[in-house]
């Protein structure tokens, strides 16, 4: 049995690093098997020694991120978990494969952004390593957050001198009629998820600036036609959602160089019935070139809400019992029974 303490700044802080009914404590007590107490304005941590040290890091972080914030989220302690190569709740408790790509260093108050999962450090190292990566995965997964955290260190770095954010405009599965505003009003629901990203990373002024001078674009797919982008990274997101023509085009724009991320989920397709997708066909086509990486993320490497991945999990399950299922075991809608009118 080993043992280590951590000073405090006082009580509020160890509430705050705590949780609310001590549940940030409680889930590190769990994961890393050991046992954690707080007295005389220090955090005691005893277990094993890899453990401790392990718990001690993480610890760490999450004091830090208190003290900068005054608040500690649970994606903030699940980010610190997972940075030691811990698996989640929802999985058996033990070690996994720590990430092994380098944060994502994008310079803002001297944040840095870690892959969580051995996944999304996988998808990382190929964004770094290839010019064109392609990324499919379901939601939640990180596709989108981490290509746009990755192009924002590649422009600070001074390798690309232009962000390029693209989405075909696609209304998942409803109709949205017709939009009031002028363009650009008309676009920010299609293109609200690649801004939220961005404004995590760069504050409001600065994104508006690198906007106004045409530095940062955030554009619907069919303004990519006739275009050529040198110095530039360019993301396509939702690309499931794209049709084979339209993946062609886009492809075709990467100049000089430029790096491409295309990410996608293949369970949220919101083409019409028939039309095949864009990406679907270039990961058949281009898969095997060299040069060109292609990541599989999966419902381990989601990092939304807990409850995300036992939901893609269950969806996806029944998605396959029916796919094994023989047409006939399907039941068929009935059709209402009609009876004759007498005649008048």
């Amino acid at each position: 049995m080993n043992e280590a303490t951590l000073s405090t700044a006082g009580p509020e802080e160890v509430l705050t690093l705590f949780g609310p009914r001590d549940q940030h404590v409680r889930k590190l007590r769990r994961l890393f098997d050991v046992d954690i107490t707080h007295r005389d304005g220090r955090i005691r941590v005893a277990g094993e020694e890899d453990n401790v040290n392990a718990t001690l890091r993480a610890l760490e972080r999450l004091r830090v991120i208190v003290r900068a914030k005054k608040s500690l989220g649970i994606g903030d302690v699940e980010t610190a978990i997972a940075e030691e190569g811990v698996k989640g709740d929802d999985e058996k408790t033990g070690r996994v494969g720590r990430p092994q790509a380098d944060p994502i260093n994008i310079q803002n108050a001297g944040r840095k952004i870690s892959p969580r999962t051995p996944g999304q450090a996988k998808y990382v190292e190929a964004i770094r390593k290839h010019d064109l990566t392609f990324a499919t995965g379901p939601a939640g997964c990180g596709k989108t957050y981490l290509a746009v955290a990755t192009a924002v260190e590649a422009y600070k770095a001074g390798t690309v001198r232009k962000i390029v954010l693209v989405r075909p405009a696609v209304e998942a599965g409803e109709s949205l009629g017709f939009l009031p505003g002028d363009l650009r009003a008309k676009l920010n629901p299609y293109l609200r998820p690649l801004m939220d990203a961005l404004g995590e990373m760069v504050d409001y002024d600065q994104a508006r600036g690198l906007m106004e001078q045409d530095v940062i674009e955030i554009i619907p797919l069919a303004y990519m036609r006739g275009r050529t982008l040198n110095d530039a990274f360019i993301i396509l997101d939702e690309a499931q959602n794209t049709t084979v023509a339209q993946m062609k085009m886009f492809l075709t724009r990467m100049g000089e160089h430029s790096k491409m991320v295309v990410s996608g989920d293949a369970t949220q397709l919101d083409l019409p019935r028939g039309v095949r997708s864009g990406l679907h066909d270039a990961l058949h086509r281009l898969g095997k070139i060299e040069g060109i990486g292609v990541i599989r993320l999966s419902s381990h490497d989601i990092v939304r809400h807990r409850l995300v991945q036992k939901i893609v999990e269950a969806y996806e399950a029944s998605e396959k019992l029916d796919a094994d299922q023989p047409p006939d075991a399907h039941p068929r809608a009935q059709a209402p029974e009609t009876r004759g009118v007498p005649d008048s």
